[in-house]
């Protein structure tokens, strides 16, 4: 809730409810928000023009109010301006309840739904009736060509206020057209997969840990959530919150390559751990080959557990933050928090809400403490979120690369101490800017070049040179060379600036700078 809200909805009655049930204090800052909300952006645009419905509510002369439902093509409401809608009136049932309202008193609210991605908007404003006669250019602007039909009047809604909703309670609703869609790509995928399956694997991998696949979830339609269990049901190595767990896969030639994924199962149970994988079609491959790799009774060979994000739970209350496939880090510090009755809140932005694995899991379990973000809904304001940070308060972030720096740089400048930010991400971000160079390593008469589009761990090991290695995103510090000459642009989140400053840097993630780095392995 933004200020314009605040000025129109808190009432004297309101205030002293708030006062009565002890939210008083919590609203007040909607109050003091800088931003009013009462011009409406790129966002709320395509929102509302996304739409063939909504629900109105204006007044009578005696105090009653009265709700109308308003259908019409997709777009009928229009957005003429920043603070200005408009909407074609056409022949009805000629109660003419609405239309006498608004003559008599100017005040309406709106709200606009889409129950497929559970978001809402509601709008305030004030309305007045236009006839043809009186301004037939602006009734011009509100016609549809595909919608024969004459229209009476317009109504023009100067809008005063607007909010998104929370979306909870909104049950995913889908029209004939929607989930003809869906079926056609889930068809679509099934048949991709069949067709590029490989010969039924049984094993796969040669690290310590056998884990058989006992379920398979689709968790949205990119992530995929694999049941781990140990092959003889015994209990599986503890695990602490954030750990991963190294999966083998098989890519091209019969090669089998690592990949890391976060332990997103509560890490208090022993039975089972469950990695979620998303889809990459433009990755490397390992997501997709996964997807058609993994199948139920598939044993896999894997490393034991490791945790490069959490090294101890702090007994403060935090914030938790996830972007996207981020929240399977950090929803097993979720759990792990509210088992040691620490206060936690946690805010999730994805680009839709079917773009939220375990959504519905965390709104259950956080109830008022969960906030939701996505496209063409309320937008994640870093900023608004770490002003509200207690002193204690901690901090955990998991992301790309670009709202993990956010969140570090923000928190840096409002005075929050570094060692309170805790940060994992979960991929490498290759730049269009990233450029070629090359590696001269100390005592060998040998040249490496890396590519604009690959890291200097991966020149390294295609070189035929031995390296350490774990993570491969910069968060574990195993694949650290020391540079001797050239300048260093670092991309890890695990390294200090003394370790830095000594010459150390991840070779997984970190370029060069300069046309060349002297490194010493």
């Amino acid at each position: 809730m933004a200020r314009a809200f605040a000025d129109i909805s808190f009432t004297g009655s309101v205030k002293a409810a708030q006062s009565l049930y002890g939210s008083r204090e919590s609203n007040r800052s909607f109050e003091l928000a800088d931003d009013p909300r009462n011009t409406l952006g790129d966002a709320e645009a395509e929102f509302i023009a996304g739409r063939d419905s909504f629900y109105q509510a204006t007044v009578g002369e005696n105090g009653w109010p009265y709700v109308q439902h308003r259908g019409g093509p997709i777009g009928f409401v229009k957005v003429l301006d920043e603070r200005t809608l408009g909407y074609a009136d056409y022949r009805g049932n000629r109660q003419y309840i609405s239309v006498g309202n608004i003559n008599s008193d100017d005040r309406i609210s709106l709200i606009f739904m889409d129950y497929v991605n559970r978001r809402r908007i509601k709008i305030w404003g004030r309305a007045k009736i236009v006839h043809e006669s009186e301004n037939m250019e602006l009734v011009a602007r509100l016609e549809d060509s595909h919608y024969r039909a004459r229209i009476e009047r317009a109504v023009i809604i100067h809008v005063e206020a607007f909010e998104w909703n929370c979306p909870q309670h909104i049950t995913p609703r889908y029209t004939e057209d929607e989930v003809r869609e869906i079926v056609k790509q889930v068809t679509e995928q099934q048949t991709a997969n069949v067709l590029a399956s490989p010969e039924k694997l049984t094993a796969l991998g040669s690290g310590q840990l056998p884990l058989v696949i006992t379920g398979v979830r689709q968790l949205t339609p990119r992530i995929r959530a694999f049941e781990l269990r140990a092959p003889d049901g015994a209990d599986l190595p503890p695990v602490s919150a954030g750990s991963h767990l190294k999966v083998p896969v098989l890519m091209a030639e019969g090669k089998t390559e690592w990949r890391h994924y976060s332990i997103s199962s509560n890490p208090a149970r022993r039975d089972i751990y469950e990695i979620a994988v998303q889809r990459e079609d433009n990755g490397r491959g390992g997501s997709v080959n996964i997807h058609q790799q993994y199948q139920l009774g598939l044993v896999l060979h894997c490393d034991f557990p490791r945790n490069n994000f959490v090294a101890e739970l702090t007994n403060d209350s935090a914030v938790l933050i996830a972007g996207g496939v981020g929240i399977t880090a950090i929803k097993p510090v979720m759990q792990a928090m509210r088992a040691k009755n620490i206060a936690c809140e946690l805010h999730y932005a994805a680009r839709s809400t079917t773009d939220m694995a375990y959504r519905d899991r965390l709104q259950r379990e956080l109830n008022n403490n969960f906030y939701g973000y996505y496209s063409g809904g309320q937008r994640m304001s870093i900023e608004a979120i770490l002003r509200k940070l207690q002193p204690e308060s901690h901090v955990y972030v998991c992301g790309p690369q670009k709202l993990i720096n956010e969140v570090i740089s923000t928190g840096m400048r409002l005075g929050v101490a570094r060692e309170r930010i805790h940060s994992e991400r979960f991929g490498v971000e290759h730049q269009a800017s990233d450029k070629s160079f090359e590696l001269e390593l100390r005592g060998r008469d040998q040249l490496i070049t890396v590519a604009n589009n690959e890291s200097a761990l991966e020149a390294i090991e295609n070189a035929g040179l031995a390296i350490g290695s774990e993570c491969r995103v910069g968060n574990c510090g195993q694949c650290v060379v020391k540079v001797l000459a050239g300048k260093v642009e670092h991309r890890d989140s695990v390294l200090t600036d003394a370790e830095k400053a000594e010459g150390k840097m991840c070779s997984c993630v970190s370029r060069a700078l300069s046309d060349k780095l002297v490194i010493d392995l």
